[in-house]
């Protein structure tokens, strides 16, 4: 696999808040996008989300708490953990997450009663 300029990548996404899956490292998924200053309404995993901002700078809504990440930061949201994004975020973010089909069956999992 030859480098990716992950900023160019990002910067060639449609729209802002796209972002393209870049490759997998065991179950987890390793996504670019470009942040656009325009707000993310709340939500929250099943697991744990990594966000790594390359340029610019996130600002998150964590749990009602204003957290500023700037350019060379990352910042781990743990499972279960609400978090939106605030207008004026900018630049270029890399999220390690686990893929979809994986949290899932993780969910499913811990929803299911334990056998001895």
């Amino acid at each position: 696999m030859s480098p990716v300029n992950l900023i160019d990548t990002a910067a060639e996404l449609p729209e802002g808040w796209r972002s393209v899956v870049l490759g997998n490292v065991g179950t987890a998924c390793v996504k670019v996008l470009r942040m656009d200053e325009m707000p993310v309404e709340t939500e929250s995993h099943a697991t744990t989300e990594v966000l790594l901002v390359l340029d610019g700078e996130l600002r998150l809504d964590v749990d009602g708490h204003a957290v500023p990440v700037s350019a060379g930061e990352l910042y781990i949201v743990p499972a279960g953990t609400s978090h939106a994004v605030r207008s004026g975020s900018r630049g270029t973010l890399v999220i390690v997450e686990l893929g979809e089909d994986v949290a899932a069956a993780q969910d499913a999992s811990r929803r299911e009663p334990r056998r001895k």
